[in-house]
Order: C-alpha cells, then structure tokens, then sequence
C-alpha cells in the first residue's frame, strides 16, 4: 500500500493524496474514488480553509475573500473577450483588487464605440500610450541581450504601461548591470525597479517528508495529466527516474526543458496513478482541479509543495524573463507567494483552476518573497498533454 496512515479509519477516504504530492498524488488500488470531501461543494466560492488561508496570506476579511473570488471569476472570463473587443488598440488588462474589476488599457485609437461596449461588458478603461503588442516588441529585443546576475527579470507591466527591469538592490551599480540598463532603455519604454535578492529555484537535497526525488534532489508535483504529471524541469532530466516518498520507483521524465523554459513531465505507472486534487496539507481541504482558465494579473493565487505546504499571495506580471544563475528562462507568471527548497514543481491554483508549476524565486515564508511559476497550459501544449480535470 502506497500510502502511510495519516487520519482515523474514519477519515481515511478524505485523505486522497501522498504526502508531498502536491496536485497530482497516487493512490493505493482501493482509493479509486475521488470524495466529496477532498474539495469544497463547486457551487461555493471557496471552501472554508482556502477562506482561511487568504485571510491569513492577504489580510482579508472572510466576506472580502468570497467577493475577492467571484470578482477574479468574471474578470477571468471577460479577460479574452476584452482583448478582442480592443484589437489593435490593445494595452494590456490586469485585476484590480480595489474595484473587483478587470481594467482594460487602450491606446487614443480606441473609438468610442470600442470603449462603451468594454463598459457595458463589466470592465473598467484606462487610456495608455503604448499597445501591448509595441511592450511585447521591446521585451523581445530584452529577452536577446545578455543579463547579468545583478538583473533579476524583467517583463510587461500594463498597469504601469512599460517593460520594467527588476535589479538586485545592491548589485544595480555594477557595471555590467548598468550597461544592460542602458541597452534596454534604447529599446523602447523601460522601467527600472529594485528587488532585494537575486531569484534561484527551489528544489532541495534529501530530506524527510513527503516528496518525490530524482538522484538527491527533491521537488514537488505541479498537476496530474491523463499518464502523469507536470512539474519544473529544473528538478530531472529526460530519462532520470523518479522515486515515491516511500522510495518506490514511479516513473521517469519523459520530457524535460531547463533553461530557457522550466517544465517536465513524468509518466506515472508501476501502481501509482493520478488524481485531478492539489493538497491542502490540512490548511484547506484537497483542492479539486476543475480547468486551467488564466488568472489575470491582479488576482489571487495559491500555491501548494513540499517544503511550506499551503501559502496564497497575487498575480503581480506575466511573460517575465527570470534571470536564474543557470540561464534566463522565458514566460514566467510573477507571484508575491512565498516559497522554499523543496517547493520546486509544486502547483499554483486559483480557486479550482490550474495556473502552473513552481519554478524559483527570492526570499522565504518567514520573512517573504517572490516567487515565478511557468504556467501550466504552456507545458500542456508544449507535449500535447491533457489536464486530469475533477
């Protein structure tokens, strides 16, 4: 039995997952079934513990959390039609937490037809000077220069209309730092920020608990796909065997990009199989995986590993460059969730929907940080992979 023995006999069928499995658990033969208790009713915005976890992590009230998740829902869903109603005058659209609207930025060349159907549809408008296609030109050329440690990321910030340039505090007057500024200036609209460190990835050596290990590295499941799951590449190449909690073998890495990209997946048999939940490591209750609809930025987002289990935080960019000591890897959603070695692969979720797998970042959960993850339906498209949706 692939399991260890964690609640009363009673209560053992809500306990679906293994240990560390952070999304996409396996089961023993007689756990087959998914309960009603690994999850909230899908009828309520949330259950009672993801409730408690963003009170925790966001400062929210209970009833500011339940209106916080069903304003995230409809800016979620409005988002693609926003983008199309724009077209060409498109500048980008985020969550805004304050109004519980999705705001949409466009250019002068918006008509206003264009703008009376974006407010009739429930968004906010806000008149930027540049597109977000002209953004993404000058990130481009960005993602072609050479960074040096000292520069963190950099990515589109629509709200703030630019491509903003994250420097390590205390390395922003170095002169290679400053020389990569310079190039990035010239290339268009460019901001320049301080961070407080320099990102790295999470995964971590051999320790106790509840991971899965590839060689003395140990990481976190990201999502259960029809055969599998997704988690960071950084954590196995392809080939390398994966081995269970327990020591028993799982699977190997069928594919595997770091850097550049950061995402894997493992193929899963030898009587271990997948299930559509992220744990909740009893701060909330096993989450069911419903989809994989993008967040905006601006939104909540919770994520669930090995190391520090259950922590929310929000969306702060997207399509950001993370300039790790081993290469610069591309498209990477910014959080403000913390996270440890070990965390590394584990699974972002807003609400029921799949965001991604956890990549690096900077800080810890006791003092705070920043951490990326590399969404989830890039690595699902990237391999042709299905989602294991509940």
């Amino acid at each position: 039995m692939r399991r260890r023995t964690r609640l009363t006999q009673a209560a053992v069928a809500a306990a679906l997952l293994i240990g560390s499995w952070a999304a996409a658990g396996t089961l023993p033969a007689s756990a087959q079934d998914i309960p009603a208790s690994a999850a909230a009713d899908a009828s309520a915005p949330a259950s009672p513990g993801l409730l408690d976890a963003m009170r925790r992590d966001l400062g929210l009230t209970r009833a500011e959390a339940e209106d916080r998740l069903a304003a995230e829902r409809r800016a979620t869903a409005l988002a693609p039609q926003a983008r199309e109603t724009a077209g060409s005058a498109y500048g980008g659209a985020w969550f805004d937490a304050r109004s519980g609207r999705l705001t949409v930025a466009v250019t002068p060349d918006a008509d206003a037809t264009t703008v009376r159907t974006l407010r009739e549809s429930g968004a906010a408008v806000r008149t930027v000077e540049h597109t977000e296609r002209r953004l993404d030109t000058v990130k481009s050329r960005l993602d072609r220069l050479d960074a040096p440690a000292g520069v963190a990321s950099w990515s589109v910030d629509p709200a703030a209309n630019t491509v903003v340039v994250n420097v390590v505090e205390d390395r922003r007057t170095d002169n290679d730092v400053r020389a990569f500024v310079r190039k990035a200036r010239a290339a268009g609209p460019v901001t320049v920020r301080t961070v407080a460190d320099a990102p790295s990835t999470f995964a971590a050596g051999t320790v106790g608990g509840d991971p899965y290990y590839t060689g003395n590295v140990r990481c976190s499941i990201g999502f259960s796909v029809h055969g599998g799951f997704v988690t960071a590449g950084h954590c196995g190449g392809v080939g390398q065997q994966v081995r269970g909690w327990d020591g028993s073998y799982i699977g190997n890495f069928q594919g595997s990009s770091f850097p550049d990209n950061d995402y894997a997946w493992v193929n899963v048999g030898s009587g271990w199989w997948t299930v559509p939940v992220v744990l909740g490591w009893g701060t909330v209750p096993d989450q069911l995986v419903r989809g994989s609809a993008e967040a905006p930025v601006g939104a909540s987002i919770c994520r669930s590993g090995s190391t520090t289990r259950w922590h929310c935080g929000t969306v702060l960019a997207k399509n950001e460059t993370v300039n790790y000591a081993q290469g610069s890897v591309h498209q990477m959603t910014k959080t403000s969730v913390c996270a440890e070695g070990g965390d590394s692969g584990g699974s972002f979720i807003s609400g029921d929907q799949a965001q991604g797998v956890t990549s690096g970042g900077w800080g810890n959960c006791s003092s705070g940080g920043q951490t990326w993850f590399q969404p989830v339906n890039e690595i699902l498209n990237r391999y042709g992979l299905t989602l294991h949706t509940a």
